[in-house]
């Protein structure tokens, strides 16, 4: 029996962690500093979620060495550092050998020993930016703020130093309790661009010395140029909360709530203001500010897919400010991003217990550990957060996946109903949770509440492309409202043109029609997009068979049974290759099997 359609039914997991990340995405970062592969930072800790990654050390320079740029290739940057430290120990008046050295350690956080090697980079290049910021950052953590700005104004002369440099600048003055210094540095960067992130800054400068007044003044300046920046608009609410405001604090917690609904740090925000609780300001002293100067940067840099600048930033920030919950997140999600998954553990698992992000860490490292092969940890961690949690909406949405992909489907849906009751009146937002829960009654043979889970989806959001796909097909495989169905399966190939599993539903609903020239067109055009899917490449071969280029759907099951399918499908794929097809295809609605 030929494999059945798969439509696409989950969001990417960065889009999880962006919804965490705060951030002000106001500069351009050009690139990075030094030449070094982009690393993985890895924490020296002992955690229940650590994820073993031993190596050992050699005992020769060369095999360090090598080891290192292996590392180094590998994203790894805590063998790199400790493979450069090793291979520096051997040679350690080799200046490239401590320029690697240098910027392994800071890459992995390991900040004592960056710190004591910036002043031997220093030693032969003394233009070396990063270097002298490592310096300046360190000398500002020990209130040393006369050789701090020494240190900040010597290094390179590029765009992106002289901003960091003229804010951190700004905040050693801040840190000798000079505002009018602070606030006059700050006001040099007068370029457009850098308008709001230079009253943002002012703001909290002039609030942490004493210039109410001036602070509103710089506050609501940058609110009226960016209303949708997290750290901005908690910054803001926290200091009209403290001056009494709190209504109008709840009102600019509410116009981002609009945005970005249920936001763990908005949502925090607003239940205590509700509750009569204060809202302490996020900087209080010298360090957090110049700390929320680099995470700002990094944050940026994370988004423009500068990893090592990201990297970089965001370690000297929590060097400073170790308790950012925001800035520990972002740093996840750039490992994340470069398929770091066990390092994103430890630093979803480093988030301050306290805080309002670590509910949503902990489902972060949950499914990590999932995608990593380890299932049992991952439930037993997930199903400990929703224990603890049984309103989170977000954690309960984590175990219905995990579940779903189990193919527990009972309990899927089950668990999804429970996220959906703690929403009694439905918004457009909930359109997912419909879809998920749709698609786990489907799975476990209840259409009649599948179809009616898919119609509230697409009840609230119409023209979604998945949830089009998905009922699209459903009702094409059973032969049932072709004509709608159809007209679905269109605008879902209209609204995702390239998405190869889309456009793979679209030609395989003509093959379960008998219509095989326009299976074969369609599905042609999936495979283009989608070249190393088993099952694309298994519909395709069938496509073929059926219009009499046998050869060719050889070729593609041949093709499907090489790249891995799932171990229901290899044995009909096997017998396809040996015996070909029956000379009569099953046609949709036959046999009262549910696409999907």
């Amino acid at each position: 029996m030929p494999h059945l359609a798969r439509p696409l039914e989950s969001v990417s997991r960065g889009a999880r962690s962006r919804l965490l990340r705060g951030g002000l995405a106001l500069v351009a970062l050009a690139g990075a500093w030094c030449a070094f592969p982009e690393a993985s930072f890895a924490l020296a800790r002992e955690s229940g979620l650590s994820v073993a990654r031993p190596f050992e050390v050699g005992s020769s320079l060369s095999g360090n060495y090598l080891a290192a740029i292996v590392a180094g290739a590998e994203r790894d940057t805590l063998a790199a550092s400790t493979f450069f430290r090793e291979a520096l120990r051997d040679d350690p008046k080799n200046q490239d050998l401590v320029d690697r050295a240098f910027v392994a350690a800071l890459a992995n956080g390991n900040m004592p020993e960056a710190v004591s090697l910036a002043p031997r980079v220093v030693a032969h290049d003394k233009g070396n930016g990063l270097a002298r910021l490592t310096k300046g950052v360190d000398l500002i953590k020990n209130r040393r703020y006369v050789q701090a700005r020494a240190e900040l104004g010597k290094g390179g002369g590029d765009r992106r130093r002289d901003i960091t440099s003229t804010l951190l600048v700004a905040w050693s003055y801040a840190g000798a309790k000079d505002t009018r210094k602070a606030l006059q540095t700050l006001d040099q960067l007068n370029d457009e661009a850098f308008v709001v992130f230079r009253d943002y800054h002012g703001a909290l400068i002039a609030d942490l010395g004493g210039d109410k007044a001036e602070a509103e003044r710089r506050f609501k300046s940058a609110y009226a140029a960016e209303k949708n920046t997290l750290r901005l608009v908690d910054a803001y609410a926290r200091f009209l909360a403290s001056r009494g405001q709190r209504d109008e604090a709840r009102k600019v917690y509410q116009g981002f709530e609009e945005v970005a609904p249920g936001h763990p740090i908005i949502v925090s925000g607003i239940k205590a203001l509700d509750e009569g609780k204060p809202l302490p300001p996020f900087v209080r002293s010298p360090d957090e500010g110049a700390a929320e100067v680099l995470y700002g940067l990094g944050a940026v840099g994370g988004r423009q897919g500068d990893d090592l600048a990201s990297l970089i930033y965001l370690r000297l920030s929590l060097f400073l400010a170790p308790e950012n919950s925001l800035a520990i997140i972002t740093l996840g999600d750039v490992y994340e991003r470069m398929k770091q998954d066990a390092t994103a553990i430890d630093l979803y698992d480093s988030v301050p217990k306290d805080s309002p992000l670590r509910v949503n860490a902990d489902v972060q490292a949950a499914l990590l550990l999932e995608t990593l092969g380890k299932s049992k940890e991952a439930t037993e961690h997930l199903s400990a957060v929703v224990a603890a949690n049984p309103k989170n909406q977000e954690a309960l949405t984590a175990l219905g996946n995990l579940q779903r992909s189990r193919k527990l489907f009972s309990d899927a849906a089950a668990t999804y109903s429970r996220v959906i009751d703690l929403q009694p009146l439905p918004d457009k937002s909930q359109w997912l949770i419909y879809y998920y829960r749709g698609i786990a009654n489907e799975r476990r043979k209840d259409w009649k509440a599948a179809e009616a889970d898919l119609k509230k989806a697409l009840e609230l959001n119409p023209d979604q492309p998945l949830v089009l796909n998905y009922l699209g097909y459903s009702w094409v495989d059973q032969g049932a409202n072709l004509d709608e169905a159809f007209k679905m399966l269109r605008r879902a190939v209209d609204l995702r043109q390239r998405d190869g599993y889309v456009v793979d539903s679209l030609g395989w609903a003509y093959y379960r029609l008998g219509r095989y020239d326009d299976a074969v067109r369609e599905l042609e055009k999936a495979i283009d997009l989608k070249p190393s899917d088993p099952v694309i490449n298994d519909h395709l071969g069938d496509a073929y068979w059926r219009v009499g280029r046998k050869l060719e759907a050889q070729f593609q099951w041949n093709h499907a049974r090489d790249l891995g399918p799932d171990a229901d499908d290899l044995p009909k794929i096997l017998d396809k290759i040996k015996n070909g097809l029956k000379e009569q295809s099953e046609l949709a609605g036959e046999s009262g099997k549910t696409g999907g």
